[in-house]
């Protein structure tokens, strides 16, 4: 089946798969027993929190009864989205803090938190035995029943018999799903001795679930009453906005990892299964990498330290942990027992050093057009990201500009940049990244909590990198940087901007404050950081992208067009509003820019793949709303077979390709030549590129704007 037909099926399972997923990466104690120390850490981070925020947010909530409703009902939702655990008696019961929790944070009580982590532990232990009660029997596939997977307005099971009943049916829709892959096989199988009985597949299929659910129950008991914390202290934390965020010491150190790209390390991806930790990744260029002696499916036994005589098992340890022991500072080394793919036992050891993760980085490509005499240049940049340790460490904004150098020496004569799916990071970055394409003035605007603004303007003397056409890639998930560069550009006609009707609309600032400067000879540990919104920033032409996002100036269809995806769609996200324009001069460098625009529309408006692309969103959108799911296998097949009937005018979508080829930048072909792993990446991205509809547009208006832009060059020359 086709992509399609992969949502539907996606969409099938997500009742089981993704809710139980969500669950284990929450935190459940197993010990009944709370230290007195974590007691007076939780009291102390509830209090410092609040004053933090108080102090520092740009708008900080009042902290009324209202607030306290608002923070119970997500948190309480949060414990248990599919009501697998929690009793109607549980709820009950928490209820009486319903209208408390701005009392208890003035108070310094986390008692909510208290009762609710060790209650659902509890009922998790009970939901084990549920599971394996249901399990046991076989699911009836030819009775006639539904589930409505609709959690937020599922009542709570009332007794143990009502909650086995909902485990019954979560579990069988989850069976479901495969054993309608199974009997379509077989219905195609020719061997009768391959042939299978219904009842032979039903086993098959409950046996699978059972180990999936095994191992999820096995995922819980790795996670632990600090982190569990923080789903409490977020639901606190977020009403004041969607970007205000409490970092617990490991959640902090992902943070820094994913802004800045690059972490010390032997340079593996690991993943736990049941109680071992095996390798997922080799990570080009790491450790790992450069050794030869790590392979992908490899399970990590031991790991020992330089000074360690006895080294710690890691079988049955949290992952984090487990990462925490073998990851540390460059130059270091660190001995690994290896249980290989073929059963062999091998300690071996690495030197430690510092990792990039190629993922995090701006990437480039040349462009051809089906003739082939023209060079474009792509550049991909998926995050502005920037070293938070290191001011002069690597930073989008001279990655960006290397990049177009490159791409220069090329022969490049028109510049796309994607920032979709960009969620943002450095303002500094952004700031820097406008000054490649224009001369000198504003790029953004910022309020501050005082009602002060301050504008933030390129500096770089005049300097522009790229004057050629350039145009930006956006969809709904470009957020934060990523719209204050599409605004600049767009604000001074410098670009055009194609893609969705508007961007996400995170129009807030952030900065990350470290709690424990807050606390002198504290003997708690690390309390970790927190993430708050401190300004707001505006467009150079007054506007704000806070909820409006940035409209494009060419507008096309895409799957999250009809979904509701953005800031303005997010709980508590703070207002739209305006402030005064700065000075600005327009770019006025393109004899026909708006026609440019124009013409682009026109040819989307006009385009069938496009409109089907939007008569596919809004499908997908309609059956994202479809709760109710047949547990009977007719109806099951009979559901999907309309769907799939429904899609195969889709199908066409599947097969686009843009007639576009792709040539490396010249430094990457002798890196491919000696990296296996960073070409096959790349292979895959140019292939993912030759289907890109969208990219086939953007060169559309590169070819307009360089037009245009030789048409305007040869007026002047002429004057």
């Amino acid at each position: 089946m086709k992509l399609l037909m992969n949502f539907i099926k996606h969409n099938v399972a997500l009742a089981i798969i993704v809710l139980f997923a969500a669950t284990a990466s929450c935190s459940f104690s197993l010990n009944n027993d709370i230290d007195p120390g974590d007691k007076e850490k939780e009291e102390l981070l509830v209090t410092l929190i609040a004053h933090v925020l108080e102090r520092s947010h740009y708008s900080p909530a009042q902290l009324t009864d209202v607030f306290s409703k608002e923070v119970f009902d997500n948190y309480v939702n949060d414990l248990d989205a599919a009501k697998r655990y929690l009793l109607e008696s549980d709820y009950q019961e928490f209820l009486k803090y319903q209208y408390l929790i701005d009392d208890q944070i003035r108070d310094g009580k986390v008692d909510l938190f208290n009762l609710s982590e060790e209650r659902l532990e509890k009922r998790i232990d009970e939901a084990q035995k549920v599971f394996e009660e249901v399990i046991k029997e076989p699911f009836d596939f030819t009775k006639d029943e539904i589930l409505n997977t609709d959690y937020e307005n599922l009542p709570y099971a009332k007794n143990r018999k009502e909650l086995k009943e909902h485990w019954r049916k979560l579990l069988k829709l989850q069976a479901l799903s495969s054993y309608h892959d199974k009997m379509e096989e077989q219905e195609k199988e020719t061997d009768p001795a391959k042939k299978k009985t219904p009842e032979q597949l039903e086993k098959e299929v409950r046996d699978e679930v059972k180990r999936s659910i095994e191992e999820s129950f096995d995922n819980m008991e790795d996670v632990e009453r600090t982190d569990y914390l923080g789903l409490y202290l977020n639901a606190i934390t977020t009403y004041f906005d969607p970007h205000t965020n409490y970092f617990a010491p490991q959640t902090k150190d992902r943070f820094d990892t994913s802004m800045s790209g690059k972490l010390e390390g032997i340079g593996a991806r690991l993943q736990k299964k049941m109680d071992y930790i095996s390798v997922v990744e080799v990570i080009s260029g790491g450790p790992a990498w450069r050794s030869e002696q790590i392979e992908v499916g490899d399970v990590i036994l031991k790991v020992a330290q330089v000074n360690d005589t006895v080294a710690t098992s890691i079988v049955g340890m949290r992952i984090s942990d487990a990462v925490d022991l073998i990851k540390g500072p460059k130059g270091t080394d660190v001995t690994l027992t290896l249980k290989r793919v073929d059963g062999t036992i091998e300690d071996i050891t690495l030197t430690r050093d510092v990792v990039e993760i190629e993922e995090t980085y701006a990437k480039s490509v040349i462009v051809k057009d089906p003739a082939g005499s023209i060079n474009y240049g792509l550049i991909n940049l998926p995050k502005f990201y920037f070293d938070m340790e290191n001011r002069n460490g690597r930073a989008a904004g001279d990655d960006i500009k290397k990049e177009i150098i490159r791409l220069k020496e090329q022969g490049m004569e028109g510049l796309v940049l994607d920032l979709r799916n960009n969620g943002g990071g450095s303002l500094r970055e952004v700031i820097e990244m406008v000054g490649l394409f224009i001369e000198d003035g504003p790029v953004v605007q910022v309020a501050l909590k005082n009602n002060r603004t301050k504008t933030f303007n390129d500096d770089d003397g005049n300097s522009i990198v790229w004057d050629g056409p350039l145009v930006v890639m956006v969809n709904e998930l470009s957020a934060s940087a990523s719209e204050i560069l599409a605004a600049a550009l767009q604000d001074y006609e410098r670009a055009v901007i194609i893609g969705s009707k508007q961007t996400f609309g995170k129009g807030t600032v952030q900065n990350v404050e470290d709690l424990n400067r807050w606390v002198r000879n504290s003997e708690l540990g690390d309390l970790g950081a927190i993430k708050l919104t401190t300004q707001k920033f505006y467009r150079i032409n007054g506007g704000s992208t806070q909820l409006e996002g940035v409209k494009s100036d060419v507008i096309t269809p895409d799957r999250f067009s009809y979904i509701d995806i953005g800031e303005r769609d997010e709980e508590f996200p703070l207002p739209y509003d305006e402030i005064a324009p700065a000075k600005y001069a327009k770019f006025n460098k393109y004899s026909d820019y708006k026609g440019a625009i124009a013409r682009s529309q026109s040819r989307i408006d006009n385009d069938p793949n496009f409109a089907l692309i939007d008569e596919n969103a809004k499908w997908m959108s309609i059956q994202r709303e479809n709760n109710v799911y047949p547990l009977n296998y007719d109806a099951y097949k009979a559901r999907l077979d309309r769907l799939e009937k429904e899609t195969e005018k889709f199908d066409v979508l599947d097969d686009y390709k843009n007639n576009l080829s792709f040539e490396y930048v010249n430094y990457e072909k002798e890196l491919i030549k000696n990296d296996s792993i960073l070409a096959e990446k790349r292979e895959r991205w140019h292939e993912s590129l030759s289907k890109d509809i969208y990219l086939a547009e953007a060169i559309n208006v590169l070819k307009d704007l360089k037009i245009t832009d030789l048409e305007n060059k040869v007026t002047q020359f002429k004057n």
